[in-house]
């Protein structure tokens, strides 16, 4: 087996496996090694899983991957989605324990392209009319003059005060998020949802100078890397455009840097996934060629962050990051769902096939 094909089944496994995946099909934020206990369950975070589950039925085929796709989707519609308030709330609790209610703009656009993803294989309608509603919530409720709220209370729906950390606050990040407005287009054909991608759009290249470094602290720089990359990925349906190929051609060139530079003190795994992703979409798009060299030591760095051990709650699953080389103890699904993706696209390049269109992007 080559060591690819290791990396994905032992990948695959842990997503069915660990538990992260709650028996309502809802995942958990993170698994904390060093307490021997899941966090909350999280809407957003199993938006992603919904999107790593297909992508890993995609490569391999195997129909208990659909199955656990499935299950998260539906959580997602019958059981997380607030139809009254429409919108999804910030964490789920079966029992009560939930925080005071929050919707933030970010979770939702990864929930509807979850959501999007499951419906193109499934075709099950509710999937595709719960992104719908939720895709014009995000229009009614997030939407003020020159910015997104990137949260509200609820059940009022009224803005939280912005803060300085990245995401308590307006910036280009969001544009990740607006990519669910764009494939509601898509699919729809309903012009609000373009017309508020592009204004999405418009507003992350307008501001997406200032948000890089952010921060005197070099582990709050690490941090917006993650998030600087969302922006990025946002740009992929537009990269072409002149000045969509300017910030994206530097922002790769901006990340790296830092990256390096910060690395040996901090380094988040999710980082060294997505930049590698977006070299291998930006030459896909025709914006920028591959630095082979810079893309093999991420790829590599990407995948050191695998676990080994004897506890199925942790073998197969990628850490957060290394603090001083040091694991630190979260078992993550977000950043096993990028390096997974960003591995197997690198992978693909030996084959010499193209990366799928941004939609399948995690």
């Amino acid at each position: 087996m080559s060591n690819f094909q290791n990396m994905l089944e032992r990948a695959g496994s842990w997503f069915l496996r660990s538990g992260i995946q709650e028996t309502n099909g809802g995942v958990a934020r993170y698994y904390r090694s060093d307490l021997g206990k899941n966090a909350r369950v999280s809407t957003e975070i199993t938006g992603y899983a919904v999107s790593a589950l297909i992508e890993l039925h995609r490569r391999t085929g195997k129909e208990e991957y659909l199955d656990a796709a499935l299950r998260a989707a539906r959580f997602l519609t019958r059981s997380a989605w607030d139809a009254r308030l429409a919108t999804f709330p910030f964490e789920y609790s079966s029992n009560g324990d939930r925080p005071p209610g929050f919707a933030y703009f970010f979770d939702c656009g990864i929930i509807v392209r979850g959501l999007l993803s499951a419906w193109r294989i499934a075709r099950d309608q509710d999937l595709l009319d719960t992104a719908v509603a939720a895709g014009r919530g995000m229009l009614a409720d997030f939407e003020a003059e020159g910015a997104i709220h990137p949260i509200l209370t609820l059940p009022e729906k009224r803005p939280l005060a912005y803060e300085t950390k990245w995401s308590a606050s307006p910036g280009c990040y969001q544009l990740k998020s607006a990519l669910a407005w764009f494939e509601l287009a898509k699919e729809t054909g309903e012009r609000l949802f373009r017309e508020a991608y592009d204004c999405a759009v418009r507003r992350g290249l307008e501001s997406e100078q200032a948000f890089l470094p952010g921060s005197d602290n070099r582990e709050k720089v690490m941090d917006r890397l993650h998030a600087y990359l969302y922006f990025l990925e946002g740009l992929l349906p537009v990269a072409t455009l002149p000045e969509a190929v300017r910030a994206y051609t530097a922002g790769i060139q901006r990340v790296a840097g830092y990256l390096r530079d910060i690395a040996p003190e901090f380094a988040r795994s999710d980082v060294y996934a997505q930049l590698l992703r977006a070299r291998i979409y930006g030459q896909a798009a025709g914006v920028v060629p591959v630095d082979s060299d810079a893309a093999e030591v991420e790829a590599r760095e990407a995948a050191r962050f695998q676990l080994q051990s004897d506890d199925v709650r942790i073998d197969g699953g990628f850490g957060f990051g290394r603090k001083a080389g040091a694991m630190l103890p979260f078992v993550n699904p977000v950043s096993t769902a990028f390096c997974v993706q960003a591995l197997a696209l690198w992978n693909d390049r030996t084959s010499n096939a193209l990366p799928a269109e941004p939609a399948s992007l995690i």
